[in-house]
Parts: C-alpha cells; structure tokens; sequence
C-alpha cells in the first residue's frame, strides 16, 4: 500500500502498524489477513460510483423537463457514439485444438472510416451511419440523418445521451429542431450504453484481411443491417438496470 501512494482511512479504533499487520486497538485483536483488515478501512467513493449517481439522477430530470415543455410530443431516449473501424486486422480469440498452432492473417494497412453509431437502449433501436471522419462539419451530417431517420420534429423530441468530444460540443454544430443534447460527465465510458455496440459491430470484421475500404463498408453495411433487424441483441448488450424507462419516469 506504501508503495501505491495511497493514504488509507481507518475507523475509529483502528489503527495500522505496518503493510500487512492491523490492531484493533480497542478490542485487542490482531489482524494479520488482508481479508480482515478491509473491515477497518473506509473506502471512499469511487469516481465512477460519483458520476453513475449524478448520471442517474440527472437523466430523468431530463426526461422529465422536456416533457413538461412539450406535452403534446413523444418523448424518446436515445445515446451515440463513433468507432474508428480500418483495414488493420482486429485479432480475436479463437477454438483451436489442443496442441495445434493458432494462425491470422494479417496484413497491417492504416486506412480509416468511422461508424457513427445511435441506439435506444430501452428498445434495442439502432441507427448506423458510416462516414470517413469525425469533425463538427461530419457530425452535423450525421445528426441531420439522424433526426430525419427517426422523425424528430415539433411532434417527436430525443434526448440524445453522447460523450464530450469536442466536435459533439463546437458552437459551429448544427442541431437539428427537437433534438436535444445531454452530455455525460468526461471520461466516463463506462456510462455510455452506445460503447457496447462496438463488440458486436466488429464481429464480422475480426481475423480477417479486408482488401479495401471498399469491401469495409459493404462488410460492415451489412452487419448494421443485420443488428437492425435483431434489437434484442443490441437491449440485452445496452440496457443498463439503471438506464431511466420512458413508461415509468
């Protein structure tokens, strides 16, 4: 624990004698097991536990408000994010019999597309856009897409739910009407229900040697499809337990 740079916190009639050896002063007992010890530290709160509650609490206030503000429109709930897909190979494990030698082939080449991904997590709804960058000009594209794609208007308002890149918050962004953009507290990937699109998206893309960008973008068009037409795939991947329902906030 020294040599982390920690600086533990002890309960009251605790106290620690060295790396590995705890009293319990009042009681007189001795602990020796890490096991143990852990009864007399108080952890703080961890960063993430932190910004899962403000996360929680902030989003169907959200929800909420825009209902307020526009009562006669339907209201959904949906998050994004983009993944850098190219024709560098994305090796995986694979089944292999006892005592044979596993092989891939590669052949290293970095030329990139990204894939803009959108999905309600309650419903398992996606909407895929492949395009060969990320900037504000190429995300105003995509949200114009988007909005169109799904309706969005006076009568149908989203909340989308995104990280803070920096073209998802330029002042140059043009946000189409009825959408609407909340952004999650920064470096905080693990409340992003869209970064679990990217296992499954990558399916068709792993051990294999892709010719083109070409052949990417058909390769990769069609796994999209395909995860369209399957969204209980995609809600038992982005349906988080504490993800807010629209039938009940």
């Amino acid at each position: 624990m020294r040599a982390s740079g920690a600086v533990p916190k002890w309960r009251p009639g605790c106290k620690s004698d060295s790396d590995d050896l705890w009293t319990l002063a009042g009681a007189g007992i001795t602990c020796s097991a890490w096991e143990e010890a852990l009864a007399c530290h108080v952890r703080s709160m961890s960063r993430a536990t932190k910004l899962h509650s403000r996360l929680l609490k902030k989003l169907p206030q959200e929800v909420d408000s825009l209902r307020e503000k526009y009562p006669e429109a339907s209201i959904e709930l949906w998050c994004q994010d983009e993944h850098r897909i190219g024709l560098k190979p994305i090796l995986r494990r694979v089944w292999a019999r006892k005592g044979t030698r596993v092989r891939a082939v590669v052949r290293q080449r970095y030329q990139w597309m990204y894939l803009y991904g959108f999905v309600e997590p309650q419903s398992g709804k996606t909407s895929w856009l492949l395009m060969p960058t990320v900037n504000t000009a190429a995300f105003s594209l995509a949200l114009a897409a988007f909005a169109q794609e799904q309706g969005v208007g006076p009568n149908t308002h989203l909340l989308l739910v995104l990280d803070q890149a920096g073209w998802h918050k330029s002042a140059e962004l043009v946000i189409p009407e009825g959408l609407h953009l909340l952004f999650l507290p920064s470096h905080s990937p693990e409340l992003q229900p869209a970064e679990r699109l990217w296992p499954l998206s990558n399916e068709p893309l792993a051990n294999r040697v892709l010719t083109s960008l070409d052949e990417l973008e058909q390769v990769q068009a069609e796994r999209c499809r395909w995860l369209q037409a399957h969204p209980e795939v995609i809600r038992g991947r982005t349906s988080f337990h504490w993800w807010p329902s629209l039938d009940t906030t």
